[in-house]
């Protein structure tokens, strides 16, 4: 019957669901946090308890990762995680949104694709910071 054919095949589904339930249970209190996580997410101390626990469980990932670092890339990660810290919800947007779109031009492009960018925000701040013309009222 194809109905034991279906169940064959999603009864491994079924399991790996049930496995990962304990991980999509409700967000972690930063308390709740050992050491070593505390110690490479400090930058989001203050905001880790109103990040969403998808969020959370991307940072916890990060985490994970930190012991292995050197001083120097540690040093790198927690200036990111400051600068994250510091974006509005539609910033963080915003930066996935070009993070995904990065990620889809090939390899042996992206350095050009980077040197554009560079250019076209040095040409928005140049202009950005050029006071206003002033005309003289009649």
């Amino acid at each position: 019957m194809w109905i034991d054919g279906l169940l064959r095949r999603l009864t491994p589904l079924i399991v790996a669901t049930l496995l990962c339930l304990p991980t999509m249970a409700a967000a972690e209190a930063w308390s709740e946090l050992t050491p070593i996580q505390q110690e490479a997410l400090a930058p989001l101390n203050k905001d880790w308890d109103s990040l969403a626990k998808k969020q959370q469980q991307h940072f916890l990932k990060l985490a994970n990762h930190y012991p292995k670092l050197t001083p120097q890339k540690k040093e790198r990660m927690h200036k990111q995680l400051v600068a994250w810290s510091k974006l509005t919800p539609e910033q963080r947007m915003r930066a996935r949104e070009k993070y995904l779109a990065f990620s889809k031009v090939p390899p042996e492009k992206r350095e050009q694709v980077k040197q554009m960018l560079r250019e076209q925000e040095a040409s928005k701040a140049a202009t950005s910071s050029v006071p206003p013309a002033v005309t003289p009222a009649n």
